[in-house]
């Protein structure tokens, strides 16, 4: 039982390579929607109706304020330039089809062409990838390093670079469309077949949107045929794999995706990019990452990769083979700190989050919110702002791997409107043109003096100030060990596992108690610590030590012993970070 008891608890020494890595905070930031101050929000409205925000919104006094929450890395999405119903052929932009665009803005992830920004972004259409650059020098005199996405596995519908550099060629341009698959080609054809749908296709346009030889939709939907709940409006890319032929793979000589991706990637890093998060990773094979990541790091040795990636089995798989810096921790821990927030699981779940990747935790990548996910306040989620602190605590000093939140989470926006394409449904649009209430009145025309700010908003944006700061000045937090405690710490009159998690963190001569709490009351709970994380780290155990919580800079009297538990006061929906000297 001792034996099965320690490696429950089990503790997470770092290679001394990854320690030597700070602990990066990303702030995503859905790009169009951070100043638009509009605030006219009809449903569905057009761009001249609801407004648009741009990259010049992005100031240096937005950036200090982004900054000062304990951010390293701001994540820009939406850069690329995608499909939209918006009309800018007076800048030589081709128009798209209103019935494969979703939404008056269209989709971030339907990119139009790989080499361009999106003009919506721009002060001046002309000058769009020149105001970028601006963009990303204010980020790094900031003190932030930029991300933006890499969408590799699919593209717009009617995908044309009409800016790619002189001498590249086109994605499809030399294809052949007598061919369902070759590896030469940079998509999927159905000779003889035209594109169709369940949907019309024709909408408020004079014509309908044609498309022969037809191909295959972004989703892996291998058929002239698309659903209106399919990624219709993008067309899937081909890396090599015959998905019709028995997925046989084809990567000897190297397919010209490969080629013009890692010319995409190199284009944006050249430009100052230092990251890339990489949507839908795992449709896209692991030989190609594992081939281009190190083309890009030969020139740019600092740039990171993020996949998005939900099949816990290839994880491994994306980190050696694919060369991935950081995965999204969505499977294990983001679905199961949502269970223990609505009260669908119990706090004890967590353990078996680090469990399943303890090889790998410094490359997991932890969020409560992004823009696929509801946000924490909406009613399909936690209901309120409150509720998420538990969950953020875990998701923050859980491990030395990267922490992310949304723009909007530290105000606790809710995402309950109903924009347009997107409906009410606990997200915020990444579809349609519109003002996020909370951002809006937090930036108040760029004064960011909070006075339009409920209390409760301030209250949260300051809980996430602190815990991020911590993240990235405690030495603790950034390199230290993680040591879990539940398996000491039965249920008890004392401490209720359904509702309380607790662990350490390490590093040198300091120690952190981590207790939080999901449930709506207050707790006094008493914390077993055994005397084999005393051994371990060489803790020397004094009674009544005096500890310091560091998220509200109160100094705790508790003991810190294997001969007695800790006593511990945790507020309702929170946490304590207790800091101890050991030694």
């Amino acid at each position: 039982m001792l034996i099965m008891g320690l490696m429950q608890a089990c503790t997470v020494k770092q290679t001394e390579e990854v320690q030597q890595m700070d602990k990066p905070v990303i702030y995503q930031v859905f790009t169009r929607l951070f100043g638009n101050d509009t605030n006219a929000n009809i449903k569905n409205g057009d761009r001249s109706q609801n407004g648009c925000g741009t990259m010049a919104d992005f100031t240096p006094r937005a950036l200090k304020e982004i900054k000062e929450l304990g951010v390293t890395h701001i994540w820009y999405t939406g850069i690329i330039e995608h499909a939209t119903q918006t009309d800018y052929s007076a800048y030589g932009i081709a128009r798209d089809h209103h019935a494969v665009v979703k939404g008056k803005a269209g989709s971030a992830y339907a990119i139009k062409d790989y080499y361009d920004v999106d003009p919506d972004l721009a002060t001046s259409v002309p000058a769009r990838m020149k105001e970028f650059e601006a963009l990303v020098e204010r980020s790094h005199a900031a003190g932030l390093k930029v991300i933006i996405d890499f969408v590799p596995n699919h593209v717009a519908r009617q995908y044309h670079s009409d800016v790619c550099p002189e001498g590249t060629e086109d994605l499809g341009a030399a294809d052949d469309t007598t061919m369902h698959f070759s590896p030469k080609n940079n998509f999927y054809y159905f000779p003889g077949e035209a594109f169709h749908a369940d949907f019309d296709l024709q909408q408020d346009e004079a014509q309908p949107y044609y498309e022969q030889p037809a191909r295959a939709t972004g989703n892996d939907v291998f058929s002239s045929f698309a659903r209106h709940d399919d990624w219709y409006e993008t067309v899937k890319l081909n890396y090599g794999v015959d998905y019709t032929g028995g997925r046989s793979t084809h990567f000897d000589p190297v397919p010209s995706t490969w080629t013009k991706m890692v010319d995409i990637l190199q284009f944006w890093a050249e430009k100052g990019v230092d990251g890339f998060r990489c949507d839908m990773a795992e449709m896209v094979p692991a030989e190609f990452w594992g081939w281009a990541i190190p083309r890009v790091k030969e020139q740019h040795p600092n740039v990171i990769f993020i996949a998005e990636i939900y099949g816990p089995d290839a994880y491994r798989r994306y980190i050696d083979e694919g060369r991935f810096d950081y995965l999204y921790d969505k499977v294990g821990l983001y679905d199961t700190l949502r269970a223990v927030t609505c009260g669908t699981a119990n706090a004890d779940a967590i353990t078996s989050c680090w469990q399943a990747v303890d090889d790998i935790r410094p490359h997991m990548l932890s969020f409560l919110e992004n823009h696929d996910e509801q946000r924490i306040a909406s009613d399909f989620f936690a209901g309120n702002a409150a509720r998420g602190f538990a969950p953020m605590i875990v998701a923050a000093t859980f491990s030395t791997g990267p922490v992310m939140i949304y723009f909007g989470q530290e105000l606790g926006e809710r995402g309950m409107d109903e924009e347009g394409f997107s409906g009410r449904d606990g997200r915020t649009t990444i579809f349609d043109y519109w003002s996020v209430n909370t951002i809006s009145r937090w930036r108040n025309r760029n004064k960011f003096d909070n006075r339009k700010l409920t209390p409760e908003e301030q209250e949260t944006r300051q809980f996430y100030k602190t815990l991020l700061n911590l993240c990235t000045t405690d030495s603790t937090l950034m390199f230290g060990d993680f040591y879990d405690l539940m398996y000491v710490n039965p249920a008890s009159p004392t401490f209720n596992p359904r509702k309380q998690y607790a662990f350490l963190r390490h590093y040198n001569r300091d120690v952190m108690l981590i207790v939080v709490n999901f449930d709506d009351q207050p707790a006094t709970v008493d914390v077993n610590i055994p005397q084999h994380a005393f051994k371990l780290y060489r803790m020397n155990p004094r009674l009544k030590l005096r500890a310091v919580d560091a998220l509200t800079g109160e100094a705790v009297a508790t003991s810190f012993a294997f001969t007695r538990p800790s006593h511990v006061q945790v507020p309702a929906n929170g946490g304590v970070i207790l800091k101890f000297k050991t030694r």
